[in-house]
C-alpha cells in the first residue's frame, strides 16, 4: 500500500510558504521535506533594474547577522541599493545645479556692474 504523508510544520494548506517535496530515505521510508521559497535578484530602488555583483538570496539570509558586508554591497556610493546609471545621473544633476547657481551669481554681478556705470 501507498504510505500516507502529512505536513511536518505550519498549516496544512498548499501555500507558497508551505511548499514540500517527497523524498525516499535510505531505509525506504517516504518523508516530506519543506522547501525554501525561490530567490530573486536584488533590484535598484529607483528603476527596478537588477543589481549586478550581489548574490541571489532571500531577505532573511541577507540580514546583518548572517552575511558579511562585502557580500551585501558593491564598492561604490549607494552600492547595493541603486544602479550605476541612477548614481551617475544624480551626480551629474547635482553638478549641473551647482554650475547653474554659479552662472546666476555671475550674471547678477554683471548686472550690478552695468547699473553702477
Amino acid at each position: 500500500m501507498v504510505q500516507r504523508l502529512t505536513y511536518r510544520r505550519r498549516h496544512c494548506y498548499n501555500t507558497a510558504s508551505n511548499r514540500t517535496r517527497v523524498l525516499k530515505t535510505p531505509g525506504g521510508k517516504l518523508v516530506v521535506q519543506t522547501q525554501k521559497k525561490p530567490t530573486k535578484h536584488a533590484r535598484c530602488g529607483a528603476t527596478g533594474v537588477i543589481l549586478h555583483g550581489l548574490p541571489q538570496r532571500r531577505p532573511s539570509e541577507t540580514s546583518a547577522k548572517r552575511l558579511a558586508k562585502r557580500h551585501k554591497t558593491v564598492n561604490r556610493i549607494y552600492g547595493g541599493c541603486l544602479s550605476h546609471a541612477v548614481v551617475r545621473e544624480r551626480i551629474i544633476r547635482a553638478f549641473l545645479i551647482e554650475e547653474q547657481k554659479i552662472v546666476k551669481k555671475v550674471l547678477k554681478l554683471q548686472k550690478a556692474k552695468e547699473r553702477s556705470k
